[in-house]
């Protein structure tokens, strides 16, 4: 009876812990949903969908436009023209265009919390719970870390602008009144911009994070004695998730992609070219706008780059679990003879040499959670050579990662993307100043 009562108990507890745990992500949830609303994003309605979309014709396309045509200003002095307003408009505006198409469709075909991938999560462990929890959490802090720098820059800048030069700007009936609202408008559009880009990038990271967590805890499996059918289907499980992910995302990382470049290349092209005036005061924006188009695509590329990495990681445990297993299955056939005795003791001993060898190392560098130099744990009993080879195989011609139209986000391919744009840098740069 008392055994019996200390078993109710435990399992009373775990409940106890998984529900504290659900309900932590269903705030963490309605932390976004209330987000959304603020940024006018939610689309629940045919009258909250209008005015979604009223706010974002007026802030992402109405105030850029209106504003570069009004307050092109180019009988200003020097510092208060504007020779780059148009690249730093039309960057933002378009990225914002993109970010906010995505997470309409996003919305409107799958639901935020199918979105976020919360009903794949009753299944999982409290480790794996745990940790999406705090990620949801965080997230939100993530993306105040990333817009309010810049927003508070702008403002420094635009607050510069309109105060300094109130002689120069052009106004409507009374210069304070124009220049305040102007002031206000603008500063709204590029907070709106700004923030609607961040925010599909930290959803983005946040729905990989929780793969990650899951192929951590997918890791676990070689550790203790699994069964293959249990591993496979975990896998299985995973590379779905993954292959939705990047369907969704490929759209928007690829767009992205290609709007920061152009971005970029436009600006580096009008920097350098022949009587080009630039300083802090007319390409301080241009900067800024650069500075924050290049920090959301990191987030991405990091971002599927890093679960990639994990992902392919997998192959590496299970050949390393499928050698000690096989190593250590000669232990058992060889013990029958008197003469085989010495090789297994030979065997042995180095294995568990290695094993300390390693442990003691570990501390000399950032391993990797899943792929380190850790030795398994040895269940040949129940895993036979055939199965764990055929496991093995699958994983080596069934890799799994983030892709974009069949191309995989991995290291290797941020290294070509990396060389691709430094030789168009390069090429750009050898164009207009002589840089070769």
């Amino acid at each position: 009876m008392a055994e019996e009562a200390e078993d109710y108990q435990k399992q009373e507890e775990g409940f106890v812990r998984k529900s504290s745990t659900l309900i932590s992500i269903q705030d963490g949830s309605d932390d976004l949903k209330n987000f959304f609303t603020w940024v006018f994003l939610d689309q629940s309605n045919i009258w909250r969908t209008g005015l979604s979309w009223s706010i974002f014709s007026l802030l992402a396309i109405g105030v850029p436009l209106l504003s570069h045509f009004v307050f092109q200003c180019n009988s200003c002095d020097h510092n208060h023209r504007r020779p780059f307003d148009s690249i730093v408009q039309l960057s933002l505006s378009f990225v914002s265009v993109l970010s906010f198409i995505s997470l309409s469709s996003f919305t409107r075909k799958y639901g935020l919390r199918r979105f976020l991938f919360l009903d794949k999560l009753y299944g999982v462990s409290d480790i794996v719970q745990k940790g999406y929890a705090h990620q949801l959490h965080i997230s939100m802090k993530l993306l105040c870390s990333f817009v309010l720098p810049c927003f508070v820059a702008d403002c420094m800048y635009k607050i510069w602008w309109f105060t300094s030069g109130r002689n120069q700007i052009p106004y409507f009936l009374n210069a304070f009144l124009s220049n305040t609202v102007a002031c206000f408008l603008l500063l709204a559009s590029w907070l709106y911009r700004t923030s609607i880009f961040f925010l599909v990038c930290v959803l983005f990271r946040l729905i990989c994070y929780l793969q990650i967590l899951r192929l951590e805890d997918f890791a676990q499996f070689f550790h203790k004695e699994s069964d293959v059918g249990l591993i496979l289907l975990e896998h299985l499980t995973v590379r779905r998730n993954l292959r939705i992910i990047s369907h969704r995302f490929r759209v928007f990382i690829l767009l992205t992609l290609i709007l920061v470049t152009a971005s970029q290349f436009a600006s580096l092209l009008v920097t350098t070219e022949t009587g080009s005036e630039v300083n802090i005061f007319n390409a301080g924006e241009l900067a800024l706008t650069s500075m924050t188009l290049v920090a959301g695509l990191f987030i991405c590329l990091r971002s599927a780059a890093k679960i990639t990495h994990r992902a392919q990681a997998i192959t590496c445990l299970a050949t390393k679990w499928h050698a000690c297993s096989t190593i250590n299955s000669f232990d058992d056939v060889d013990n029958e003879t008197a003469s085989s005795q010495s090789q297994s003791q030979t065997i042995s001993p180095r294995v568990n040499y290695i094993d300390g060898h390693w442990g003691s190392d570990n501390d000399e560098g950032d391993e990797d959670d899943i792929d380190n130099t850790d030795m398994t744990p040895i269940f040949t009993h129940t895993i036979s050579y055939q199965k764990r080879q055929a496991l093995v195989t699958y994983f080596e011609n069934n890799k799994a990662g983030i892709t974009v139209f069949g191309f995989m986000l991995d290291r290797t391919s941020l290294h070509t993307i990396f060389a691709i744009e430094m030789s168009l840098t390069l090429w750009l740069l050898n164009k207009t100043i002589g840089i070769s």
